[in-house]
């Protein structure tokens, strides 16, 4: 067997951290605790999780900071999230799943579903990982799946991490876009139907999918990089434009 899957849990709550950490760890889980976000990113960085379990609203660095914090680390691009908080609006859920946000349990909840959400996640994404077939029609290995279980911020992160090269393109509804990426790093994208945009704009657009479809083929990519800026780059970017985006429809709302 394995070792333990390590856990990040971190709220601002004595009684949660307790509770929670009691219930983990009697299932065989290494339980790391924090009790604001830049904590967490210390610890993180310490020790990479296997999973990470956070509170919104925190004092200091609060959830959706840290996220996006995380997130923006290659290497913990793809380490899956889990929100645990009394914020439970659409628009919060909605924020957290384009924030890369795996599972959104409000509270107050059971431990019996926390439970049960852990172990499907962490399940989840050891198949992710492990998922490679020919999706291209000359047989080339390439992945493919739905948005809503990996979304395009972790899928270019792992690219990137694995330094593949190829084509991604992502489809939801009318809509159609193609990234290109050579070595892990993107260097092109348009969009081929639906809103018209080439280049990092595209991919700033692709970002906002909360769904949707990808498949990645695994071919060479001979062309000029025209996006010219790193994967953390345009993850940071784009989740910058995700919330000022956010905050001006929340200031039209009031």
């Amino acid at each position: 067997m394995g070792e333990a899957p390590r856990i990040l849990l971190v709220d601002d709550d004595p009684w949660i951290l307790r509770m929670v950490s009691t219930v983990l760890e009697k299932r065989g889980y290494v339980i790391v605790t924090a009790t604001d976000g830049a904590e967490a990113l210390r610890h993180a960085d310490q020790s990479p999780p296997d999973l990470v379990i956070t509170d919104v609203m925190m004092p200091g660095m609060d959830g959706w900071s840290f996220v996006k914090n995380l997130r923006a680390q290659t290497r913990f691009s793809f380490v899956p999230v889990i929100f645990l908080t009394a914020l439970s609006s659409d628009d919060d859920r909605i924020r957290g799943f384009r924030l890369g946000a795996d599972d959104y349990l409000p509270k107050p909840f059971r431990f019996e579903e926390l439970d049960l959400r852990v172990a499907n996640t962490l399940k989840k994404h050891r198949e992710l990982r492990s998922q490679a077939r020919p999706t291209a029609q000359d047989g080339s290995p390439g992945i493919h799946g739905a948005l809503d279980q990996l979304g395009l911020s972790s899928l270019l992160a792992m690219l990137e991490m694995e330094r593949k090269s190829g084509v991604l393109v992502l489809r939801r509804g009318g809509e159609v876009g193609r990234v290109f990426v050579r070595d892990g790093k993107v260097v092109a994208a348009r969009m081929e139907s639906g809103t018209l945009a080439e280049g990092a704009a595209a991919v700033y657009h692709l970002l906002t999918w909360p769904d949707g479809h990808f498949d990645f083929s695994v071919i060479e990519v001979d062309m000029e990089d025209q996006v010219r800026t790193s994967t953390t780059h345009l993850l940071m970017e784009g989740a910058r434009r995700l919330d000022e985006a956010n905050r001006l429809r929340a200031q039209a709302r009031r």
